[in-house]
C-alpha cells in the first residue's frame, strides 16, 4: 500500500517511471535515472534532465502519460489532484502516492517508495540525508513567519514539511497552530506578530532581496532556497547546513 493506504499493484521489475512531483523526480534521477521516462514541466532538477514532459503537477497531460506506458507513476497527496490520480488508475496505470508532512515521514516514505514502487534498493544519498539531520540544534530557539505568496499574503500553517524542517533547525513557525495549512494572513498582522525571523523562500513565490523584505520593516528577513526548504530528496543532504547558514546570516532590522 502507498502512503495513503491504497493498494497498488507494481510489476516485479520496474523499467518505466513517470514522476509528477519535482522532489520525487530528482530522487529517481539520482537513483535509477535509466528508468525515469517522464516528468512535469516544473521538475527542474537535475538541470540536464532529458525526459518527456507531461505539463504541470496540477494539470498533467493524462493522455501523454498513458502513451508513455509507465510501470508506475509517482505522485503526492498534496501536490497532485485526486481526480488525475484516479483517472490514471482507471486506465490501468499503477500510481504510487506519497504523503509527507515531516522529515521522518520523508525518510520512511522515500525508502518504501524505492523498495516497493521502484523495485530498487535504498539509495546511498538517503543514508547521507538522515545522517546530516542528526546534528543537534545549537543556540536559542527562534520564532518565524513563513510567507509563500503575496497578493494575497499566504503563510505556512499547520502540519507542513516546511514547518517541520524549520523546527528541526531551531525555528518555530508562529502559525503552526493555525487551523489551515496555508492560511491567508493580512500583512499588518504578520508584522505585528514580531517574529524573530521572516523566512522568505524563492518558491512558490519568488521572493528576493528586491521583493519581500521591504514589507517587514524592523524585522530580520532570511531569503532561502525553496528547494532546500520544501523538497524531500537528494537536496536533504545539504539542506541542514545551507539552511542554517541562511537563517543565521539573515538581514537584521
Amino acid at each position: 500500500m502507498d502512503d495513503t493506504g491504497v493498494p497498488v499493484e507494481i510489476p516485479e521489475t520496474v523499467r518505466r517511471i513517470v514522476s509528477l512531483v519535482p522532489s520525487l523526480t530528482e530522487s529517481v534521477a539520482a537513483t535509477v535515472p535509466e528508468a525515469l521516462i517522464g516528468a512535469t514541466d516544473w521538475c527542474s532538477h537535475p538541470a540536464d534532465l532529458d525526459v518527456t514532459r507531461v505539463r504541470g503537477t496540477k494539470n498533467p497531460d493524462l493522455d501523454a502519460i498513458r502513451r508513455l506506458r509507465p510501470d508506475v507513476v509517482l505522485a503526492n497527496a498534496e501536490e497532485n489532484r485526486e481526480p488525475d490520480i484516479q483517472a490514471l488508475r482507471e486506465s490501468g496505470i499503477a500510481v504510487w502516492v506519497t504523503k509527507i508532512e515531516t522529515l521522518d515521514q520523508a525518510f520512511g516514505s522515500l525508502e518504501r517508495m524505492f523498495r516497493e514502487a521502484c523495485r530498487t534498493g535504498r539509495p546511498g544519498w538517503l543514508d547521507a540525508a538522515e545522517q546530516a539531520w542528526r546534528a543537534p540544534v545549537e543556540g536559542p530557539r527562534r520564532t518565524a513567519v513563513v510567507p509563500i505568496w503575496r497578493r494575497p499574503w499566504m503563510v505556512v500553517g499547520r502540519d507542513t514539511f516546511t514547518g517541520d524542517v524549520l523546527r528541526r533547525l531551531g525555528v518555530d513557525n508562529l502559525y503552526a497552530g493555525h487551523e489551515e495549512r496555508y492560511p491567508r494572513i493580512p500583512l499588518p498582522e504578520l508584522v505585528e506578530r514580531r517574529p524573530d525571523l521572516v523566512v522568505l523562500p524563492d518558491e512558490p513565490y519568488a521572493f528576493s532581496e528586491a521583493d519581500g523584505p521591504e514589507c517587514f520593516p524592523g524585522l530580520a528577513c532570511a531569503l532561502v532556497s525553496g528547494r532546500l526548504l520544501t523538497w524531500y530528496g537528494p537536496s536533504l543532504v545539504q539542506a541542514p547546513a545551507l539552511l542554517r547558514s541562511a537563517l543565521t546570516g539573515s538581514a537584521g532590522p
